[in-house]
């Protein structure tokens, strides 16, 4: 065996050839740990869904007391799953009434700019933003039917504005992968489960929206389905989950939504109305006026001249308040803005709590025999040659679910905690999230079919553009296994999130905050700026996606500087310099705002020390070599 000099550390661990043999001396610069033989360790794929073992007592070996304190245990945390559920649903409805209180009135005014709506990609970024301030695809779409209908907005300038709308609607279940974060491999798959449903989005309006500028195949298709069949108005769409989960929202908080239109539609009262409902039962009367006018010239309504005087016939409206709401925020003299920070805190801190209370109901009763057979059913496919049908089923389930509780957003965020413990796995949750987006458009297109008047066509044909919508991006991005791309970019997104758990606090920001807000600026200044600006980086971004390609499938074709990043400075590709600045911060942070934090922090790198003299052997460092030169010379 060859001796290494002092001081430096070994090329590679030992062989079994390298280890002194008996009546040998052991080099200065073995550690102990070295010389321990250890087996392989087998590396299990994070994604494997992890085996729901059963820890407890068998059923068999128990007598007839522990029986029946079994059963009433499950059936307890069963109703306890259930309540806990209930509440999830409140607060995520809570949380989008406190989303339109605080941004509703700036979503109006957002949608009032005509102008910049005309511009497709602004009409996009629009639809995102507008539903992530009022946490409701639905609100955001009434919104433009009402527009529509008003003639301030044409259905083909409406389609881009529902396809943002779709993209919007999935910042709920992204929020709620967050509250995973406490173990890396449940975060890991969590995230990716919410994930998946953004790309699906984002890519389907990459292939679509270009699409329709250039053909309006939605708005054809749609139009032709609106003038071919004789469509009448029917009733209201029906209220499934709404007549559970009522009699708790409206007694927190009710909302009169038609402000936020009348704000869209460009009137000027609405702007001094508060959006919290103060009186339930209301009587409207209207009666004929006269008004004097300047001249009769263009009257709209019958004008005849009296005394000198020009009078016109106008309707007068006045409503007359006779029952006042019971909410608890129906006599609460604040400003909608107040209202809206107070119902958001509680219902994020309700929504975090009773997501934890359910992931740990779950992990404790989905064990055993139960966790084999729901595992089994939920992810198992049809035997050979039906097994492509089991995904069609899911989207069908995803659909049908959503269409029982009237909104993705509670849908998804409800299966995306049974991805993160491993109950669904990341392939089959993806056709129940493309369900829950054809589920929420059915509800959507029965609620256009009650409208009446002018707004039964402009509003049906709004919604058939969003089903249209989705089932042509289910046509690009399921069929075909290989073109399920948002698998395996949600898969990535994971194992990113997972490594760097702060980034999805950034992907959150950037995707749905800072891209979209870039993006409307941009639009306000004039499409040659927004063209002139875009084009370069798209061009920048689908250079480095074929390069990244190459490096990892040609890397023999490309030129040796970009067979890698290393060229670049490290920060531009790689994370681990943007990590230790967070990390340094967060750090820095819990120092100074917790005096226990240095308490645990010094007896941890006490720990650490007593570790290095329990096992590394004292090879010297650099710094060592050179005061021990400097004794041994004297």
């Amino acid at each position: 065996m060859a001796p290494r000099e002092r001081g430096t550390a070994p090329s590679s661990p030992p062989n079994d050839d390298d280890v002194p043999t008996k009546g040998e001396q052991f080099p200065p610069y073995y550690s102990t740990v070295d010389l321990v033989h250890q087996e392989p360790e087998e590396v299990n794929d994070p994604w494997d869904l992890p085996e729901l073992k059963d820890t407890g007592v068998k059923w068999s070996e128990l007598d007839t007391k522990g029986k029946v304190m079994r059963v009433l245990t499950a059936i307890v945390k069963f109703i306890l799953l259930l309540l806990f559920l209930y509440i999830f649903i409140c607060s995520l409805d809570v949380l989008s009434s406190a989303f339109q209180l605080v941004g509703g009135k700036v979503a109006g005014d957002i949608f009032q700019e005509n102008a910049v709506l005309a511009n497709p990609v602004a009409g996009l970024v629009i639809g995102v933003l507008v539903t992530v301030l009022v946490q409701s695809s639905s609100t955001s779409s009434s919104i433009v039917v009402s527009m529509v209908s008003s003639g301030l907005l044409d259905v083909k300038s409406a389609v881009p504005i529902i396809m943002g709308s779709n993209i919007g609607t999935s910042v709920t279940n992204t929020v709620v992968a967050m509250m995973q974060a406490g173990d890396r491999n449940e975060f890991r798959r969590a995230f990716a489960g919410a994930t998946v449903h953004d790309f699906f989005n984002w890519l389907s309006v990459l292939i679509l929206l270009p699409l329709e500028v250039a053909t309006g195949v939605l708005y054809k298709l749609t139009k032709l389905l609106i003038d071919n069949f004789n469509i009448q108005s029917g009733e209201d769409a029906p209220e499934l989950l709404n007549v559970i989960t009522d009699p708790l929202t409206d007694s927190i908080i009710q909302l009169d939504k038609s402000v936020i239109d009348r704000i869209a539609i460009g009137d000027p009262e609405a702007r001094n109305l508060s959006m919290v409902k103060r009186w339930c039962v209301t009587n409207s009367t209207t009666v004929l006026q006269n008004k004097t006018v300047a001249t009769c010239v263009n009257a709209t309504s019958p004008c005849y001249a009296v005394d000198g005087q020009f009078l016109q016939e106008v309707n007068k409206t006045w409503t007359d308040n006779i029952e006042k709401c019971n909410h608890i925020f129906a006599n609460v003299d604040l400003p909608d803005l107040a209202i809206g920070l107070i119902l958001l805190a509680c219902s994020l801190l309700i929504l975090c709590t009773c997501l934890i209370l359910i992931v740990k109901l779950l992990n404790s009763m989905l064990k055993g025999q139960v966790a084999v057979v729901i595992k089994k059913v939920l992810n198992t496919d049809f035997p050979f040659p039906f097994g492509w049908v089991t995904g069609y089923i899911a989207i069908m389930v995803g659909a049908g679910m959503t269409f029982i509780v009237q909104s993705s957003s509670v849908f998804t965020s409800a299966i995306t905690p049974l991805v993160g413990i491993g109950v669904i796995s990341l392939e089959r949750a993806y056709p129940l999230t493309l369900g829950s987006n054809i589920g929420t458009t059915t509800t959507s297109i029965l609620a256009a079919m009650a409208s009446t008047g002018d707004r039964l066509a402009n509003s049906l044909q709004i919604a058939l553009c969003h089903f249209f919508f989705n089932i042509f991006g289910i046509a690009i991005w399921y069929p075909i296994p290989f073109m399920r791309l948002p698998i395996r970019l949600a898969r990535g997104l994971g194992n990113r999130t997972a490594k760097y758990r702060w980034f999805a606090i950034l992907y959150l920001i950037l995707c749905f905050l800072v891209f979209p807000l870039t993006v409307f600026g941009l639009s306000m200044a004039g499409w040659q700026v927004l063209v002139g600006v875009a084009v370069p980086l798209v061009v920048l971004l689908i250079v480095v996606i074929i390069i990244n390609v190459m490096q990892s499938r040609w890397p023999d074709r490309l030129p040796k500087v970009l067979r890698s990043w290393d060229f670049l400075p490290r920060p531009l590709h790689s994370m681990a310099p943007w990590d230790a600045v967070v990390t340094s911060c967060l750090t820095g942070c819990s120092k100074h705002c917790c005096c226990c934090c240095k308490c645990k922090s010094c007896s941890a790198e006490q720990m650490e020390t007593k570790d290095i003299t329990i096992y590394d052997n004292p090879a010297m460092s650099k710094d060592e070599e050179k005061d021990f030169n400097y004794v041994t010379q004297f």
